[in-house]
């Protein structure tokens, strides 16, 4: 398996992260990532601003499983900002979780947002669509 180091060798700028707030959520989303289900994903507008550097449409991520081990690159095609309320069901399905309902999607995304400490129905989200442009 290619280390963190190499694949930003091949993919400058790229930065290495996972999904989630926890190992075993960052297993399960990144395997749904590279199964293809997970297309998409969302972070609240707040913390894309505190990203250093932020992630941008063209940029390449490794993603890592929730033992920091990557798993795939991803590259950002589309980013929008869109406030908790208005997600819309097709965005839901694309994230690839649960039953792919957006009811699924707010009642795991409101809990999650809970945890951090910053959810608000009005809140504004940064949401992403990716593609995987290789599995390790």
């Amino acid at each position: 398996m290619k280390r963190i180091d190499e694949l930003k060798t091949a993919y400058p700028g790229a930065q290495a992260w996972s999904f989630g707030d926890n190992p075993e959520m960052g297993n399960a989303l990144a395997g749904l990532v590279v199964s293809g289900r997970k297309t998409a994903s969302c972070g609240s507008f707040a913390s894309y601003l505190a990203e250093e550097p932020a992630p941008k449409i063209g940029s390449y991520h490794i993603i890592l499983d929730g033992q920091n081990s990557p798993v795939c690159v991803i590259r950002m095609l589309s980013m929008r900002l869109v406030r908790f309320c208005d997600v819309t069901e097709d965005f839901a399905r694309k994230e690839g979780e649960g039953d792919l309902s957006l009811e699924y999607w707010r009642k795991e995304h409101k809990a999650f947002f809970t945890r951090a400490g910053f959810f608000s129905e009005e809140m504004e989200l940064v949401a992403e669509e990716f593609a995987v442009v290789e599995v390790l």
